[in-house]
C-alpha cells in the first residue's frame, strides 16, 4: 500500500462516480477517483442526450461528461485516469485498492465501475471488430458515409444509435428479434421520419460476413426460418450490457449476471464499500439514475464517516 489514505477511493469516472466524487469532496472528505479509461462513462460514445434534465436543447455526451470532470475536480477530487482497479483487498478491516500501477488506501470505497457492451458471439464478429464490427455509433458512423450499414438490438441505445448513424449512413438496417422495440416509440418515430431505416422485426442475426472488412449480414426471420443475406459495410451491435465486476468477484455480494448487489443506500456485503451506477443491481442505466445513486452512494459515506 501507499503511504496515503484517502478518506474515500471511487472506482469508475462515469456519471456515477463523478457525482459521488462531487459530493464527497464538498464535504472535505479526501477524494481519489479511479478510471481505467478517461473520465465520461457512456455519454462520451452518444452524439446528442435528450433526457438530461436542464438541457432542453440537448447536450453532446461529450460536453456533459467534460462539465461532470470540471465540477469534480473543482471541489478537490484527485482523479487518476488510465489507472485501473484490478482487486481490492478487504482484509482486516482494511480497503485497499489494487491497481497496475500501485496500491491505494481508504477509509471507505464506491464501486461505479460500470459496463461493457455485450457481444453476440456471430460467425464473423470478431474476426471483423474493428473492420466494420463496431459497439459504438459515435466512434465508427461517420466511417461509413453514404453506406449502408445494420444496427442489432432493440432497445432505446439500438435505437439511438440506429437514429445517429442515419446522419451518415445511405440505409440503416435495424434488426430486432421481436415484433416491437424495446426502446422509446419517439425515437423509433423519428427513424421512420428519417426514410432511411429498414425495420427486420421477428428476426435474429446468424452470420458477419466479409473478408477484410464486413461485406454482408445474415438474418432468419423467427416465424418462417427464412434466411436473408443483407448486403452492409459495418454491423453495430447493441444488445445489452455486461458489468465491470470481474476484480471483484471475490470481495462483495455480485447477482448471477455479475452485478453488485446493494440495500437501498447502496451498501454492498462488506463494511465500508457502496456501489453505485450501472454496475449495481436494479439500474436503470440512464445518467441522471446514475447521478442520483452517485449522491445517495456518497451521503452513505459521509453517514459513515462524518456523522459518527
Amino acid at each position: 500500500m501507499t503511504g496515503e489514505r484517502y478518506d474515500t477511493i471511487i472506482v469508475g469516472g462515469g456519471p456515477a462516480g463523478l457525482t459521488a466524487g462531487i459530493y464527497t469532496a464538498r464535504e472535505q472528505l479526501r477524494t481519489l477517483l479511479l478510471e481505467k479509461a478517461i473520465c465520461g462513462g457512456w455519454p462520451l460514445l452518444t452524439a446528442t442526450i435528450e433526457n438530461y434534465p436542464g438541457f432542453p436543447e440537448g447536450i453532446s455526451g461529450a460536453e456533459l461528461a467534460a462539465r461532470f470532470k470540471a465540477q469534480a475536480e473543482r471541489f478537490g477530487v484527485e482523479i487518476r485516469e488510465r489507472e485501473e482497479a484490478v482487486a481490492l483487498d478487504l482484509s482486516g478491516g482494511k480497503i485497499g485498492v489494487e491497481t497496475a500501477r500501485g496500491s491505494w488506501r481508504g477509509r471507505s470505497l464506491i464501486l461505479a465501475p460500470g459496463c461493457r457492451m455485450k457481444k453476440l458471439g456471430l460467425p464473423g464478429e470478431e474476426e471483423l471488430a474493428g473492420r466494420g464490427v463496431s459497439y459504438c455509433a459515435v466512434c465508427d458512423g461517420p466511417l461509413y458515409r453514404g453506406r449502408e450499414v445494420a444496427v442489432i438490438g432493440g432497445g432505446n441505445v439500438a435505437l439511438e444509435e440506429a437514429l445517429f448513424l442515419t446522419r451518415f449512413a445511405a440505409r440503416v438496417h435495424l434488426i430486432h428479434r421481436r415484433d416491437r422495440f424495446r426502446g422509446e416509440k419517439l425515437v423509433a418515430a423519428e427513424l421512420e421520419k428519417t426514410g432511411k431505416a429498414r425495420f427486420l422485426l421477428k428476426s435474429v442475426p446468424v452470420a458477419i460476413g466479409g473478408k477484410d472488412g464486413v461485406e454482408s449480414i445474415t438474418v432468419r426471420r423467427t416465424e418462417t426460418g427464412k434466411e436473408e443475406t443483407v448486403p452492409v459495410e459495418a454491423v453495430f451491435v447493441f444488445v445489452g450490457v455486461e458489468p465491470n465486476t470481474g476484480f471483484i468477484r471475490e470481495t462483495v455480494r455480485l447477482n448471477g449476471d455479475g452485478f453488485i448487489v446493494t440495500d437501498p443506500a447502496g451498501k454492498t456485503s462488506a463494511d465500508g464499500v457502496f456501489a453505485a451506477g450501472d454496475a449495481r443491481e436494479g439500474n436503470v442505466r440512464q445518467i441522471a439514475a446514475a447521478c442520483g445513486e452517485g449522491v445517495a452512494a456518497a451521503m452513505a459515506v459521509r453517514k459513515l464517516l462524518v456523522e459518527y
